[in-house]
Formats: structure tokens, C-alpha cells, sequence
């Protein structure tokens, strides 16, 4: 379950960080639009995009957002994607996730998926 702070902090319009493993074992590191969907965190991307390639390679992931109204209380999460969402089963998670950051639904001219990540360990704040 998601804690009420770890949920507040991605519902709001917060750009995360998102780490994943690079074939050759380095880190790739890109910033996302994220959200929630039930317990878990959910991001958007295409389905051939190089994060979208590691995780379906190695489902371990790492998030850190640093909130706009308070910056010097870091969120950091790692986990690991469960699932992928395609089609009309990932739409209306990317128009919700969109429509914080541009006020409307995504366009539909690109392909997109949605992956839901599972929180195995966070810590909000500096410690």
C-alpha cells in the first residue's frame, strides 16, 4: 500500500528522476512524468524507448523527486515494474497523468505505454 505522504507527493506536479540498468550494467537516468494507479507508481513512455528497453531487460527501477514546495525533502523510491499497461488499458492513465502537467490529455499521435512500478523501499527527507 502506498504510504499518504509517498501518494501526495507523485499525485502533485512533481518531475521525478527515474534510474534503470543500462545492458551493460551502467545507470540511465531520464526524468518522467509519474502518478499513482491503486498501489503503484505509474509512468508513461514509448514502447521502444531506451528506459522502456531496460526495464522490460531488468524491471529494477530507482525514483527521486525533489518537490517544488519543498525541495530539501527528497522522495526516493526503488522498486521494481510489475506491469504494462498498452492500448485502451493505458490511455486513461496517461490523459490523467498528462493533464496535471498540460492541462489536457496526452495527443494521440505518439504510441504510448504506462508501466506500474511497485515501491519496495522509500524515504521522504534527508537521512
Amino acid at each position: 500500500m502506498l504510504d499518504s505522504d509517498l501518494r501526495r507527493i507523485l499525485d502533485g506536479t512533481v518531475y521525478a528522476h527515474l534510474a534503470t540498468v543500462l545492458p551493460d550494467g551502467s545507470p540511465h537516468t531520464v526524468p518522467v512524468w509519474v502518478g499513482t494507479e491503486g498501489d503503484h507508481i505509474a509512468f508513461l513512455t514509448g514502447p521502444e524507448s531506451r528506459k522502456a528497453r531496460n526495464l522490460r531487460r531488468d524491471p529494477r527501477v530507482a525514483l527521486s523527486v525533489a518537490p517544488a514546495d519543498n525541495p530539501h525533502e527528497p522522495l526516493v523510491v526503488r522498486g521494481r515494474v510489475v506491469e504494462w499497461l498498452e492500448g485502451d488499458r493505458a490511455w486513461p492513465i496517461i490523459d490523467r497523468i498528462a493533464l496535471k502537467y498540460l492541462g489536457q490529455p496526452y495527443p494521440r499521435d505518439e504510441e504510448r505505454v504506462v508501466a506500474l512500478i511497485h515501491p519496495e523501499r522509500h524515504t521522504i527527507g534527508v537521512g
